[in-house]
């Protein structure tokens, strides 16, 4: 997106009007002519903006949404849909049948979505001609980098979790780790909506700490791979309600001792990423290749193992947590590629 700035005088005409000139570049590449109106819009305490009237349809038809639902549609397709128009950005969402009437599964399927997923959602109308969402976010409720250190605390949460219901063979606690997966989820989506929303107006992308549109896709991928942190504790939670037994004492010592590795590289990653530190993020890509030393000692401590499916299970949970680290190096990434420039700017 192309940011061109001139300074103008505001000059005082009449008893209450103020008036400031355009750039006639600006008018022209616009396609303005004398007589054309103007929307002019207060956000806030220090910004004004300008919309020409044919941009003006434009901005209107954001505000709202109609999907129409076949009779046969699936739960699964009906969720997708709902998730895209999220992360679209649009305030009103009206779901609606296509012939007839929606059928209970399908007004379960959107309320259930709706609750689960799309964090500052409510449903305003409900009955079988059709539902309508709307997304009653405010950005100044919670900002993008909270919502993230939310979601990166409930997915460290999750690993630790998911551990020590092995530990303790507790399928109550296995359980509450595979169902905060979802709330991990609604934290990405709300994270992701909001980047979308800024890419497309450089008021909130300033208003959200963004350098620019860039930094947006570089959060983009660090969500995804949050979400995948979350999903990897989730599968060793159902590893246990799968096998119903906890590991041996002194290899679970060793996988917890490879938890705790990832989780402290996981957090080395993403403490690089608020602070935008260069060199934080090169320690951390570095520090993750220990992990191979961990994979070691969960080995070494499974060959007395003499039970196939025990050793795969162990190999499985091993290749779960193995996994966290992976993450941390691959936001460590981002981060290196998000601040190069500036950092070859203090070497000028």
């Amino acid at each position: 997106m192309e940011e061109r700035e001139e300074t103008r005088k505001i000059q005082f005409t009449g008893k209450s009007s103020y008036i400031v000139s355009l750039p006639k570049q600006w008018i022209m590449e616009l396609g303005l002519k004398q007589g054309d109106q103007i929307r002019m819009v207060r956000k806030g305490s220090s910004t004004l903006e300008l919309y020409p009237p044919k941009f003006e349809s434009r901005i209107q038809k954001k505000e709202d949404a109609i999907i129409e639902i076949d009779g046969e549609e699936k739960a699964s397709s009906i969720i997708r849909k709902l998730i895209s128009l999220y992360f679209l950005g649009f305030k009103t969402i009206n779901v609606k049948p296509k012939n007839g009437r929606l059928s209970p599964n399908q007004r379960n399927t959107v309320k259930e979505a709706v609750k689960r997923m799309l964090m500052g959602s409510e449903i305003i109308s409900d009955s079988s001609g059709g539902i309508t969402v709307q997304v009653l976010v405010n950005l100044l409720e919670l900002s993008v980098d909270g919502a993230f250190k939310r979601m990166i605390h409930l997915a460290k949460s999750m690993s630790s979790d998911a551990i020590l219901a092995v530990k303790e063979n507790n399928l109550e606690l296995a359980q509450e780790v595979i169902n905060t997966d979802d709330e991990v989820d609604r934290f990405g989506f709300y994270i992701i909506r909001q980047l979308k929303i800024a890419i497309q107006n450089e008021h909130m992308l300033k208003e959200m700490g963004f350098r620019n549109a860039r930094n947006c896709l570089g959060y983009r991928l660090v969500v995804k791979n949050i979400e995948r942190a979350g999903d990897h504790a989730s599968f060793i939670a159902k590893d246990l309600l799968e096998f119903k037994k906890p590991v041996k004492k002194e290899i679970l010592e060793k996988l917890q001792d490879m938890n705790e590795f990832c989780l402290s590289v996981l957090d080395d990653s993403c403490l690089a990423l608020f602070k935008e530190d260069y060199i934080q993020a090169e320690k951390t890509i570095e520090k993750t290749a220990e992990i191979t030393k961990f994979e070691k000692k969960v080995r070494d401590a499974s060959k007395s193992l003499k039970d196939d499916e025990e050793i795969y299970r162990i190999r499985r949970m091993s290749e779960n947590i193995r996994r966290v680290s992976e993450y941390a190096s691959d936001i460590a990434e981002i981060v290196l590629n998000m601040n190069i420039e500036k950092t070859l700017k203090k070497t000028e």
